[in-house]
């Protein structure tokens, strides 16, 4: 074997192991599949998810995170809220721990509703995993899609998730060109982060 054939193999090699640590530890391409985060995310945008946003507890609420709903579908939802904390929609206004939260990313959503209400009324007790408490329980998780309308998250079905179902935060939008934009965090989320409420 010559020289140039090895230092090839070599290149290739060195390729395929680096894209393997960074899909394994850092970041994952996803592919938006439906439009539970209109207008935020469209379906068909291409996102990078941030692994290491998981493992290094950067998580916050109002962050856009992907999950694993099951084993075959992942679902990119907003995360709301972390454990111990007291949730509440009332009137299409959304507190955390006692805390009115302004959620401007909602705002087209709203003006399109079919129903008086964008977001139903609801409570931590609400909700399946809950066991019934006004709390979020250790280790569960809160989620919504922006677009409430059609979004299966933790209202519905989904129930609160468990924090080893959490990929990542998304921390890009890739596809379409046009449309690259990097920070899907609120501010209005500030008012009710701080350091300990990091994941």
């Amino acid at each position: 074997m010559n020289k140039e054939i090895k230092e090839w193999l070599l290149s290739i090699i060195i390729v395929v192991f680096a894209w393997l640590i960074i899909s394994t530890f850092i970041g994952v391409v996803y592919k938006v599949s439906g439009d539970s985060m209109f207008p935020t995310f469209k379906d068909k945008d291409k996102v990078i998810v941030s692994k290491i946003s998981n493992t290094t507890h950067t998580i916050s609420r109002g962050d856009v995170i992907v999950f694993h709903a099951n084993k075959k579908h992942d679902y990119i939802k907003r995360l709301i809220g972390v454990p111990g904390d007291k949730i509440e929609s009332r009137n299409d206004v959304l507190y955390i721990n006692n805390i009115k939260v302004d959620e401007d990313y909602l705002k087209e959503n709203k003006l399109n509703k079919n129903d008086m209400m964008l977001t139903e009324n609801f409570t931590v007790k609400d909700l399946i995993h809950s066991n019934g408490k006004d709390r979020i329980p250790k280790n569960k998780y809160l989620v919504l899609g922006d677009n409430r309308e059609v979004s299966i998250d933790s209202r519905r079905s989904l129930g609160l998730i468990d924090k080893d179902q959490i990929v990542g935060k998304v921390v890009l939008r890739i596809w379409p060109f046009n449309q690259f934009h990097i920070n899907f965090y609120p501010d209005s989320f500030n008012k009710v982060n701080d350091p300990k409420s990091k994941m």
